[in-house]
């Protein structure tokens, strides 16, 4: 996963005391900095007072979870439980209730635990965990693909078909992440991207076939709710030998941490020890997401702070320890998160929202502090040194931008006679004169203001990622990418809870409120002098992961008859889109076009570096943040207007500056038409593609994005 990190002296043999390398192949450090000199003689104490402290957090959890809920149960009467005394009904909430949802958390923390610190020693990577490689993604989406084939899996072969899945998913990610020049935040960047493809799959699957997938959503976050114990008691063997085999061999573990060539010399097999546990770690994840599915970061989370603690206790740092406190800390993990939640959420509902919205919030916080102390991999010359532009676009760029309109203009077309009812051109016509029949009346009346409504956010989308690439000199950065789609989605969703009556102009404000926010967050903690354009990726991708946990937490507590509205939506609907409602983004653009008509000369300075636009007297600060706000406004009304939709503003400049450089005063026009194109395609062909059924232009624009980001990565890894 990582590349190979030569020895020049002879390696030691006591993996005992090994401490996390160090230096540009950074494997699984997880806080920078030296450690702290810790004298032998402590080593045994501290391992106990570790041990102690991590077994005294699992029995407060446990004890909270066991007395926590909807009926009153107090230490004393779980104490008469435990003894005998406890009343009948006491002991019947506790056994039909409590204890199965605590044996889920226990097997599903445990697992995810392993299976995190498996990864991260395999990959030498502090970053990798089931969920930044893709694992929980693809075991959820097989799942879903065999609820939709109608197949009843058993336990035994529901763990099967979510292994094949993850698997699947990790082999994808670990292929693009590794090499000579791979990085941390790499494993993260490829795995968000196959993560968000995968999900938007999924997503799709759930909308088209709602009756075969019922309840896999809020599933699909990970819920602990259990329909008895039978479940978490067949997998539970699977758990614990996965776990076991993993400790017995942990020793390899400790010897790959010395360098594929270190290891080589000591007997290892490396590529054999690296699939095998690979494997190992997959299956912990599929049984997990068998059990509850996809609960997210605990395993991430889980390994990091066991790291953190064999800073200062040696023992730890041995894989065998190491995987085991994991695992334990883990189910502390989930079961805190639980209770938590449960705490939080009053009244018999709480049952019924996942504990993976907990999760995803404090996974969120972890990628953003884990973010300041990694190696990006990526350059902040990165934009500068992409190759762009044809010998055509460079020498008349009105030419590609004119031809680009004219295709435009054709798909245009295209979607308004194409649909579940095909119309002519001259029923066009005759619509447009007023005298056409009833009938083309209706469709064109719901049909126009969906194209138009296409065209016009991904207009704003196009320019609002060309700006966020420019101003942060980031050829990975995208609204939607840095989570500023998924929070405006997350304000709007919100307004439309909570709110009594809602119309269009509260759900624009609130999709502009949760845009800046996550503006606010992702450019002022993904920043600084060491901050490369992949840190500020990493931040946004957290920033993204709470916002989806936040959103997923307001959709599970509305009326389940509205849920599929609210994932239509989120998807990048143009479904009961409306002329007055798209005014909106007709004045974003107007006005985005009158400022940067002036700017676009400063534009094309700041592309380069801090020191050029300073020299000729640029406001850089102020730069920045006027743009920023423009993308942000741009991405609030197209989010308003449509939902979430992904991977336009990332795709569509950078085919534009392919085609013909780097000038802001042509690429943004012909950005903003690439944008329009690439949302008009996407809402035909998801309109027409399953008639009847429809799939929203979010969706099909994050199967196209994917692929291109992946590539954009793969190329911007070979430095072309």
């Amino acid at each position: 996963m990582t590349g190979d990190t030569a020895t020049t002296t002879p390696p030691r043999t006591d993996s005992s005391h090994l401490a996390p390398p160090r230096g540009r192949g950074l494997p699984v450090v997880a806080v920078a900095g030296e450690e702290p000199a810790v004298p032998r003689g402590w080593s045994s104490a501290a391992m106990i007072a570790a041990a102690s402290l991590v077994l005294v957090w699992l029995l407060v959890a446990v004890v909270a979870h066991l007395t926590q809920g909807t009926a009153d149960l107090d230490l004393a009467a779980l104490w008469g439980i435990v003894t005998g005394e406890g009343t009948s009904q006491d002991a019947a909430v506790v056994a039909e209730s409590r204890v199965p949802r605590l044996l889920a958390a226990l097997a599903v923390g445990s697992a995810l635990g392993a299976s995190g610190a498996t990864m991260q020693a395999v990959a030498r990577n502090p970053l990798a965990s089931p969920d930044t490689t893709a694992v929980n993604a693809g075991a959820h989406l097989a799942v879903t693909i065999a609820a939709v084939l109608g197949a009843t899996l058993s336990p035994f072969a529901g763990v099967g078909v979510a292994f094949v899945g993850g698997l699947t998913g990790a082999a994808v990610v670990i292929a693009l992440s590794s090499g000579k020049d791979a990085s941390p935040i790499r494993l993260v960047l490829a795995g968000s991207a196959i993560t968000l493809g995968i999900s938007s799959i999924t997503s799709a699957l759930l909308l088209v076939f709602p009756w075969r997938t019922q309840n896999l959503f809020s599933w699909g976050a990970g819920s602990l709710a259990q329909n008895g114990s039978q479940t978490v008691l067949a997998l539970a063997p699977i758990v614990i030998a996965g776990i076991a085999a993993i400790i017995v061999f942990g020793r390899r573990l400790d010897l790959l941490q010395l360098g594929d060539d270190a290891a080589r010399s000591l007997g290892v097999n490396v590529w054999a020890t690296r699939v095998v546990f690979i494997v190992l770690s997959v299956l912990l994840a599929a049984t997990a997401v068998s059990i509850t599915g996809p609960i997210g970061f605990i395993g991430l989370c889980a390994p990091v702070l066991m790291r953190v603690l064999a800073r200062w206790v040696r023992p730890m740092r041995r894989h065998r320890i190491l995987v085991a406190m994991s695992a334990v800390a883990g189910v502390a993990l989930v079961l805190t998160a639980d209770v938590v939640l449960r705490a939080v959420v009053p009244g018999g509902s709480q049952v019924t929202i996942p504990t993976g919205v907990v999760t995803g919030l404090i996974g969120a916080v972890f990628l953003i502090a884990l973010a300041q102390t990694v190696r990006t991999g990526v350059s902040s010359e990165a934009l500068a040194a992409m190759r762009t532009g044809t010998r055509i676009g460079r020498r008349a760029p009105g030419i590609v931008i004119a031809a680009s309109g004219v295709v435009l203009v054709a798909v245009v077309v295209a979607g308004a006679l194409l649909g579940d009812a095909p119309l002519l051109l001259g029923d066009v016509a005759h619509w447009l004169q007023g005298v056409a029949s009833v009938h083309v009346q209706i469709v064109l009346e719901t049909r126009v203001p969906r194209v138009l409504a296409a065209a016009l956010a991904g207009a704003c989308l196009a320019v609002a990622g060309c700006l966020v690439q420019t101003v942060t000199r980031n050829p990975l950065a995208d609204p939607g990418v840095l989570g500023i789609s998924g929070a405006a989605g997350l304000g709007a969703v919100a307004v439309i809870v909570t709110a009594p009556e809602v119309g269009f102009a509260q759900t624009l404000l609130g999709a502009l409120a949760g845009a800046s926010v996550a503006a606010v967050v992702v450019f002022v903690l993904g920043s600084g002098r060491q901050a490369g354009p992949a840190r500020t990726v990493l931040v946004g991708v957290g920033t993204g992961a709470a916002a989806g946990a936040l959103t997923t937490l307001l959709i599970v507590r509305t009326d389940p008859f509205n849920q599929t509205m609210a994932i239509t939506w989120l998807g990048g609907s143009t479904y009961g889109a409306f002329l007055e409602h798209q005014l909106p983004m007709v004045a974003a653009l107007l006005a985005a076009g009158v400022v940067l008509s002036r700017s676009s000369r400063d534009l094309d300075l700041v592309q380069f570096d801090d020191t050029t636009p300073r020299t000729l007297g640029i406001d850089l600060g102020r730069t920045q943040v006027l743009h920023i706000a423009i993308a942000v406004v741009l991405t609030a009304v197209a989010t308003a207007s449509v939902g979430v939709i992904s991977f336009v503003g990332l795709v569509a400049p950078h085919a534009a500056r392919l085609m013909i450089g780097k000038r802001h005063a042509t690429v943004l026009p012909l950005a903003a038409v690439l944008g329009a194109l690439l949302v008009v395609t996407a809402d035909l062909v998801g309109r027409t593609a399953i008639a009847p059924a429809q799939l929203p232009a979010g969706l099909v624009t994050a199967v196209i994005g994917t692929p291109y980001f992946v590539w954009l990565l793969w190329r911007m890894r070979a430095g072309r």
